[in-house]
């Protein structure tokens, strides 16, 4: 943005903050436009609302100084459009006397603040200055806020590093227009994680629309996505609209995305490319305004090698990528997210539970969770259903979990799965006696371990976090050597 000026006393080498002026009037617009210039501003002038779009989309300024009445648009909005491409840029709207209750409704669409006109140097000075100080302070607070581990987000629940990853990409793409292309095992939240894309966008307040792509027969998904009229095949009594139609304004998520057929795969990229489709039956193209976000469980680019998945999408939705992380890699959050399912499902089922025995705990650390978080949720329920008390014990999980947890702890590369598997305990030492001093590497394992473990008064989780390993691995490994809790 082109400089009106030098920085103004005080401010030394700062750049001057940029100021868009919204204004028609001329003579107006030359006299705020000193009173930046006066006051340490850069600012650049439009006379339009398309222009104004124009400009800020280019320039990016730190505020926006708006007239209300403007000869191609509404002042307000112009407002939304800019809050909406921009939720963090301040524009303070300026109103003419007899208008105040329109400055009121400004302030309610998103407005920093509003000056009556006329008004002189220093009240603009001032008003500008507070809300590019106060938009730099969320800024700054909502970075640190970030920075710190989050223990939710959106819906989900727990803080594993690999979560963290996902919560910041989430919230950094969910403010643009590019496609997020979702991966990860079933049961890992895929859908939660498209939620809130939608829900964290500009396009908040529109529909959002998902489409299970494994869940619909292919001869039926066509309809599903574009919809169709009536009489385009048997059955079809009526026109109607899909998917694309129904998500305008808002997010249509394609879910299972890589069980789409081949056929409709190429209709979905000239849909992405140009913004209109054909009803199934139609002659005519139809236009929508989607966000799109697509989900798998399957590995995309696999696909597209085996040619099951066109190149081409690929590369127009996989903009940016999000891999959700299996819950057996998320270590304590198994615990975090099951005392919460417990709480939910507790006062559903009118139970008293408390929270986890120990022993539960351990239990749920050592499974390895093929479902995910939704085995997880089953799990829970069915002990709420089940039973009653103030804790939940092992005992009182799904056999088939206790099974499996059993089964997994007694094999040696899932209980090893961070070393190498020991030697067996009949295992010859070598000879002559220095060597005699060398002990097996798992013999010394399993005794530093305990020692934690004796050390902390049996509480796993801090021994763990000494010996920096995961709870979960501390659990396995106890598990194997027919050590409880």
């Amino acid at each position: 943005m082109a400089d009106a000026a030098a920085p103004r006393a005080g401010r030394g080498t700062e750049p001057q903050p940029r100021v868009l002026l919204v204004e028609d009037t001329a003579s107006l617009a030359a006299v705020y436009g000193e009173y930046l210039r006066a006051s340490g501003f850069a600012s650049r002038h439009a006379r339009t609302a398309e222009e104004a779009f124009r400009l800020a989309a280019q320039e990016k300024p730190d505020c926006v100084l708006l007239d209300l009445r403007l000869p191609d648009s509404d002042g307000l909005t112009v407002l939304r459009v800019l809050r909406r491409d921009s939720p963090d840029l301040p524009v303070v709207v300026m109103t003419a006397h007899g208008s105040v209750a329109t400055a009121v409704d400004a302030m309610r669409a998103g407005a920093a603040d509003f000056l009556v006109k006329p008004f002189a140097a220093e009240r603009l000075a001032v008003t500008l200055t507070n809300a590019v100080e106060r938009a730099a302070l969320r800024r700054e607070v909502r970075d640190l806020a970030a920075a710190r581990p989050r223990t939710a987000f959106q819906g989900f629940i727990g803080a594993a590093p690999g979560m963290q990853a996902v919560y910041r990409i989430l919230e950094t793409a969910a403010s643009s227009r590019a496609t997020v292309f979702i991966t990860g095992e079933s049961g890992t939240g895929k859908e939660l994680a498209a939620e809130a894309v939608h829900k964290l966008s500009p396009r908040r307040d529109g529909p959002f629309i998902a489409i299970n792509c494994a869940a619909i027969p292919k001869d039926l998904i066509e309809s599903e996505v574009f919809g169709h009229v009536r009489g385009a095949f048997t059955g079809a009594v009526a026109d109607r609209q899909g998917a694309a139609a129904a998500a305008d304004g808002g997010t249509l998520f394609l879910d299972e995305l890589c069980e789409m057929d081949l056929a409709l795969q190429g209709k979905l990229l000239r849909f992405i490319q140009t913004g209109s489709f054909q009803p199934v039956g139609s002659t005519q193209l139809r236009r929508t305004d989607v966000r799109f976000v697509c989900a798998t469980n399957r590995d995309p680019l696999l696909e597209v090698r085996e040619g099951r998945f066109r190149e081409d999408l690929y590369y127009r939705l996989h903009v940016v990528p999000v891999s959700l992380p299996p819950l057996r890699d998320r270590g304590a959050d198994v615990v975090t997210i099951a005392e919460a399912m417990l709480a939910r499902s507790a006062a559903e089922e009118g139970r008293a539970f408390r929270g986890l025995a120990e022993d539960a705990k351990a239990a749920l650390l050592a499974h390895r969770w093929p479902g995910n978080v939704r085995e997880l949720e089953n799990a829970v329920r069915t002990a709420v259903v089940l039973h009653d008390g103030e804790w939940v014990t092992a005992a009182m999980l799904p056999q088939t979990l206790r099974d499996a947890t059993l089964r997994d702890a007694t094999l040696r590369d899932a209980t090893l799965r961070d070393g190498a598997a020991p030697p067996p305990a009949t295992a010859p030492r070598p000879d002559g006696d220095r060597l005699r001093q060398i002990r097996p590497l798992a013999e010394i394992e399993r005794e530093a371990i305990e020692r934690a473990v004796e050390l902390c008064d049996g509480n796993i989780p801090k021994a763990a976090a000494h010996l920096g390993i995961s709870p979960s691995t501390l659990y396995r490994k106890r598990l194997a050597w027919g050590v409880a809790g």
